[in-house]
């Protein structure tokens, strides 16, 4: 890609700051960082290699993997707290994470213009998650607190011969601390503005020479950003509580097992939109804060809202010897949601939404991993068996008033083989094959109907209810299918030096059909044979050009990629609204999931971390994306010209620093370290076609300023997110002709928020 002048005089400073950072430290970027995102001054003076992920399933330098990868280490987060994995995003090429609309702890994920923005049953994440090797099936509950890890790795493009599950287009990896062979406690506290409270304590212990266990309890609670001004409640408000409990054992040197469970609640309020539109029928104003809301609907099902997710695990790792190591991986995970939605965000009922969302999931992996003097794999089977249910009213007001209920239960089974191994043909030329044969079967169960009045149907409750009509009842093993797919990859990787290595990679991606939950088939005309069919499995195939290098004594390490997509079949679920009696006037809404034939992808990734002295690191950070469809058929008609991808703004960048200053307190050493960055995200449209909710180009600003003792048993900060109190649109809901008044709502990120720190290991 080729910057012209004129595309240069766009870029805002944070992006010409990150470039020359780039251009004057070598030209390409680095993955793992220090406080800031970047490798700290003393680990870049002992060399790069000292940085080790394992995003290839064994430990490798960055430098040497030939994979798009940024890591992100325990006392990186720590430093700046960072809050959630929403909060890298500002750091990643490339890269979208965000609580989904409505939310608080439901993801929505793109890496390199591929991901999945609706969370409902039968649509799979174009993003995986993984805590320590295990894949989470559904985004509920995925928008985890930081605590208790390692490190987080991000990995780009498609994922399939190294991981469980196939990921179209990249991974989240969390990998958690292993107990430490001597009693550990820990314990971090945050105070802020709205009321910020958190607490986390951490505690670890042997009992005996083959045997520890271990635990972590945390507490996220704060106030709203608004108000609610019908209900005086809060609006944007946190209150979540989470716990991860752990036992290890090591009966022989070359055996591990970990026993492990975890569980999150979160009682926070309903999230409620800010109307961009006055009320078309009660001219109710716009609101003056973005945070505030006028939403009555609270409760679904008679409950609160409330999210409950845990899960369990079993990790079994034995080395066999020196080369051969065999692990296996076994895990269950449920989640609950009881979510009512009040798309009008009225005081009024004129568009509610009362759901329930329920998950579950069994997985089992078998992997083998050979690591000799030039060959080196991982070959492994794997299995899931998950389902996604979800019930949900659609509660209308209108001459007739209705409630529509929709439920959708889907069963997914999936299983694969896979391999991927290097091997070094010399000492600087290394040639990587990788394969993997998966086996997607999903079978589905939905059910459609109509009931007269706005009190609900009975199965979210009103067993009174009056049946009007049935739309949908595709039950009794009607919609079935099942996916099958090789998908392959091949790098080349040279080094042409100990500190340059150039690679060149192809990989493809492959994520099975399914069937919307949200079918109307009766409303929507939709033949029933195309109903059963469902939607068909999406594809791509991603070429890669990457360069990682070091330069003096590892001080500087950058690293570029170019990449090109070629994606097909894109499965895009959406909701439109329908008009079921023929009146003229819309008095519901479907599900309607296009597969969009063809489309482009093209990008540049730029990353680098300059350490100019022992106590100053400069790092930034741009990419670039082009990402268009060539072939989109609506109603017959072929739209790709009039159709954007959602979650990809074309230009990011950041440029952060860490400045460390010897301050010696209370008679003991240490350091004050002066943290700060800067961050640009280009215009971001929230759904396939132009709308009010579409977010323009906007810059956030994030300090710090941290004292750590020599000895990192104490460290207090003081830190400020948001700085310039900007206001940027993350979702929203677009229904103007639904209801009453009409439904053009928006959901926004966090707005300034200060809060201090403190972190002490007993």
């Amino acid at each position: 890609m080729r910057l012209t002048k004129n595309k240069m005089k766009l870029l805002n400073p944070a992006i010409q700051s990150a470039i020359a950072v780039l251009v004057l430290s070598g030209g390409a970027p680095v993955y793992a960082q220090d406080a800031t995102g970047a490798p700290s001054a003393a680990n870049a003076e002992e060399g790069v290699n000292r940085v080790v992920v394992t995003a290839r399933r064994r430990e490798e330098t960055l430098l040497d993997v030939p994979v798009s990868v940024t890591a992100f280490s325990a006392d990186q987060l720590s430093k700046v707290a960072t809050p959630d994995i929403t909060a890298l995003a500002t750091s990643l090429p490339n890269t979208t994470l965000k609580a989904s609309r409505a939310t608080n702890s439901t993801l929505t994920a793109f890496i390199r213009g591929v991901g999945q923005a609706d969370p409902l049953a039968g649509f799979e994440a174009g993003v995986g998650i993984y805590i320590d090797d295990i894949y989470l099936a559904r985004p509920q509950a995925a928008v985890a607190d930081i605590y208790d890890v390692e490190r987080i790795e991000v990995l780009r493009g498609p994922q399939g011969t190294l991981y469980g599950r196939n990921t179209i287009g990249g991974a989240v990896k969390y990998v958690t601390r292993k107990l430490a062979p001597q009693t550990d406690a820990r314990l971090r506290a945050t105070i802020g503005e709205f009321g910020q409270k958190e607490i986390v304590a951490t505690a670890s212990t042997p009992i005996s020479d083959t045997a520890r266990i271990g635990g972590t309890f945390a507490r996220f609670k704060r106030d709203g950003f608004g108000k609610n001004l019908t209900t005086g409640g809060e609006n944007y408000d946190k209150d979540v509580t989470a716990a991860r409990l752990s036992a290890e054992f090591t009966p022989t040197q070359d055996l591990f097992i970990r026993i492990a469970g975890d569980a999150t609640q979160d009682d926070s309020s309903p999230k409620n939109g800010h109307r961009l539109i006055v009320g078309r029928t009660s001219a109710a104003p716009i609101l003056g804060n973005v945070f505030d809301t006028r939403a009555n609907l609270m409760q679904a099902l008679g409950k609160d809202q409330e999210v409950k997710a845990h899960g369990v695990s079993a990790t079994v790792d034995y080395t066999l010897n020196n080369e051969w190591s065999v692990k296996s991986i076994t895990a269950a995970r449920k989640d609950k949601s009881y979510a009512p939605i009040d798309f009008d965000s009225l005081g009024v009922t004129d568009f509610h939404v009362p759901a329930l969302y329920t998950n579950k999931q069994f997985s089992q992996e078998f992997n083998l991993t050979y690591t000799g003097d030039r060959l080196q794999g991982v070959a492994g089977i794997y299995y899931i068996d998950a389902n996604a249910f979800n019930k949900f009213d659609t509660i209308l007001a209108g001459a007739v008033p209705t409630s529509t209920f929709t439920s959708g239960d889907i069963d997914t089974k999936a299983w694969a083989i896979y391999a991927d191994g290097s091997y070094s043909i010399t000492d600087a030329l290394s040639l990587s094959l990788g394969g993997r044969y998966t086996v997607d079967q999903r079978d589905a169960e939905v059910l459609r109907q109509i009931y007269l009045g706005a009190n609900g149907s009975p199965g979210l409750g009103n067993a009174g209810a009056i049946l009007f009509r049935t739309d949908t009842d595709l039950r009794g093993g009607v919609l079935s299918r099942e996916d099958k797919k090789f998908t392959p990859r091949v790098a080349v990787n040279y080094k042409f030096s100990p500190n340059h290595n150039v690679y060149a990679s192809y990989s493809e991606g492959f994520k099975g059909g399914g069937f919307d939950p949200r079918l109307n088939v009766v409303g929507t005309r939709i033949p029933l044979a195309v109903a059963r069919a469902g939607y068909a499995p999406e594809t791509i195939e991603t070429y890669e050009l990457g360069l990682k290098s070091a330069f003096n004594g590892g001080r500087i390490t950058t690293n570029a990629a170019v990449f090109y997509s070629d994606y097909q079949d894109v499965q895009i679920p959406g909701s439109v609204a329908i008009d079921t009696n023929g009146d003229g006037r819309d008095d519901s809404f479907a599900g309607v999931t296009t597969n969009a034939g063809k489309a482009k992808i093209k990008g540049l990734e730029l990353e680098a971390v300059a350490n100019i002295t022992s106590n100053f690191m400069l790092a930034g950070m741009y990419s670039y994306i082009d990402a268009e469809y060539k072939e989109y058929f609506a109603a017959g008609v072929n739209v790709a010209g009039a159709r954007k991808f959602q979650n990809t703004p074309k230009n990011s960048a950041n440029l952060r620093f860490n400045y460390d200053i010897p301050l010696p307190l209370m008679g003991r050493d240490g350091k004050l370290s002066l943290v700060g960055s800067a961050s640009h995200k280009g215009a971001t449209a929230q759904f396939e076609t132009a709308s009010l909710i579409d977010q323009e180009s906007y810059k956030l600003y994030d300090a710090s300023i941290v004292w750590t003792r020599a000895d990192g048993k104490i460290r207090a900060g003081l830190h400020g997110k948001n700085l310039g109190d900007k206001h940027y649109k993350t979702g929203g809901y677009l229904f103007p002709t639904l209801g009453n008044e009409g439904t053009l709502t928006a959901f926004y990120g966090n707005p300034r928020q200060v809060s201090a720190t403190l972190e002490y290991r007993f």
